[in-house]
């Protein structure tokens, strides 16, 4: 029997063997290859001293020849919660100093029982993803951990945030958990993301591709889309998780969290008024607009390097969280096509599934034309930004600065689409279509007999113009509710959202929509 004293050694023992992972000879391997340990990203990720871990003796059940001797307190993954920003939250860090960081059926029901009771009380999961995979001598034992996470993922999906950071290797069926979370981050250098890594590739396919070229970081945040922010660094990526996590609120039964504004509601901004260039066609940067109009100019943009036509991001006015969408017309003139309409719609709906108000600035020529456009289905996945507007009951906010042409201008959270309010600069154009277009459209036969046409079109073009394009028309119909001056945009939105901010509105009883997937 041991004595009291022996036991409490035991105790410290243990408790310093997870703290060391899988020793020091490992961890000198991790920090030579520019990571942090996973103890190391939890210390920094939480607020100083709020870290109570679960499931910290943990061990393996696998009899494999070689594996059943290795047991590491722990098992290779650190669990628990603690405050973020003076919050509640849940997380999970893969150990890759213990056994690669690979799933075991243990360190899977560790993340499950963390997963569940995060859902339990309504506090949002982190998850830091740096493994080698499913642990191969464990076989299906370790497949089904997978699958248990999917299914965990999928059912907290809109009840409590879900935050991935993809902080060395995911590969094959782990790649799944990130992908139904809601947010996705990379490291730089030191991340990749991939189904089948570039050996296998080579082999089935016969392309020569690099780890990094495959599914690095930049890759996945400029090409696929899959990452939602690119971090220099694992103490960038680690901050900017706790910058996102003060937008969102705790679940989906609480409001996003409200901050004590410094910024004067009633500022004006003089400048907004020479920001849309007297040539219809001519760019301009919408964040630039952004960032006057919003509390101390701070915006957090979301899939920055990718799908650049369209803008999505967090900011606050007047303390409260909005989620802002806003067509870039300084890339493809802000048109939208596959790649923006998907950004947006997936955006959309997270910020209605956690009561985060939508603010729309529009200048939208339409959708981009071309075969490879309609062969890749713009016309299911363009529907899909239509469906999450349409489908979204959160306060939706309008802000027509140039251009709402055809389609698009019914898509960009139109009067018709349940937008609660919408404006319109005097510089906007809604109509079918540009000027020029619809004139030599609907004036050709004048055109083709003048003696002059170009000068007929010209001025056919400044008829359609006066009659058609201008958001008088627009007004005057209801489907806008003012008409105002760039600089009085921030005052004006304010006193919209404030008198939204109770709006309660229902969709018809259903199961779930079937939004074109």
């Amino acid at each position: 029997m041991k004595s009291r004293k022996e036991k409490f050694e035991t105790l410290e023992r243990k408790r310093k063997q997870a703290l060391l992972g899988g020793g020091r000879e490992r961890i000198e391997k991790i920090h030579k290859s520019g990571r942090l340990t996973a103890r190391e990203r939890i210390h920094q990720l939480f607020d100083e001293d709020s870290f109570q871990e679960l499931g910290v003796f943990v061990t393996h059940r696998s009899t494999w020849p070689g594996l059943a001797e290795k047991k590491m307190v722990g098992d290779g993954v650190v669990c628990g919660h603690g405050l973020i920003n003076g919050r509640l939250t849940y997380a999970f860090a893969q150990d890759f100093t213990v056994f690669g960081g690979s799933l075991s059926e243990s360190n899977a029901g560790k993340i499950i029982r963390l997963m569940d009771t995060a859902l339990n009380n309504g506090a949002p999961v982190v998850g830091l993803s740096d493994s080698g995979g499913a642990r191969i001598q464990e076989g299906v034992a370790s497949l089904a951990g997978y699958a248990s996470i999917f299914l965990r993922n999928t059912m907290a999906s809109g009840v409590i945030p879900q935050l991935s950071a993809i902080m060395g290797p995911s590969a094959g069926g782990a790649v799944y958990s990130p992908a139904l979370t809601d947010f996705i981050f990379m490291v730089d250098g030191t991340s990749h993301m991939f189904i089948t890594g570039p050996n296998v590739i080579k082999k089935v396919t016969h392309e020569d591709v690099s780890q990094e070229e495959l599914g690095g970081a930049k890759t996945h945040n400029t090409k696929s889309g899959v990452a939602h922010f690119l971090a220099e660094d694992d103490d960038d990526c680690l901050d900017q998780i706790r910058r996102l996590l003060s937008y969102l609120p705790q679940n989906n039964l609480e409001d996003p969290p409200y901050l004590p504004p410094s910024d004067d509601p009633n500022r004006t901004d003089p400048r907004l008024n020479e920001v849309v260039p007297e040539n219809a066609n001519a760019p301009y940067d919408i964040t630039d607009v952004i960032g006057m109009i919003v509390d101390d100019g701070e915006f957090l943009e979301i899939q920055a390097l990718y799908a650049k036509n369209i803008v999505i991001g967090y900011a606050r006015m007047n303390g409260h969280v909005v989620g802002i969408v806003a067509n870039q017309p300084n890339h493809l003139a802000g048109v939208l096509d596959i790649e923006s309409s998907i950004k947006g719609a997936r955006f959309i709906r997270f910020c209605d599934a956690f009561n985060i108000p939508l603010i729309t600035f529009e200048d939208v020529p339409g959708f981009l034309p071309g075969t490879d456009q309609e062969w890749a289905g713009i016309i299911k996945h363009g529907a899909k930004l239509i469906y999450a507007y349409c489908e979204a009951t959160v306060p939706k906010l309008t802000v027509v600065t140039r251009k709402a042409y055809g389609g698009a201008y019914c898509v960009m959270s139109s009067k018709h689409i349940r937008s609660d309010y919408n404006v319109a600069w005097p510089t906007a154009e809604l109509a079918v279509m540009g000027a020029e277009g619809a004139a030599n459209i609907l004036y050709r036969k004048e055109i083709k007999a003048s003696d002059d046409p170009a000068e007929e079109l010209k001025k056919q073009v400044d008829h359609y113009a006066e009659q058609f394009e201008n958001p008088y028309i627009a007004a005057s119909l209801g489907y806008l509710d003012d008409i105002i001056t760039p600089e009085s945009t921030r005052p004006m939105l304010i006193n919209a959202l404030e008198s939204m901010l109770n709006k309660r509105q229902q969709l018809p009883p259903k199961k779930h929509g079937n939004i074109p997937l």
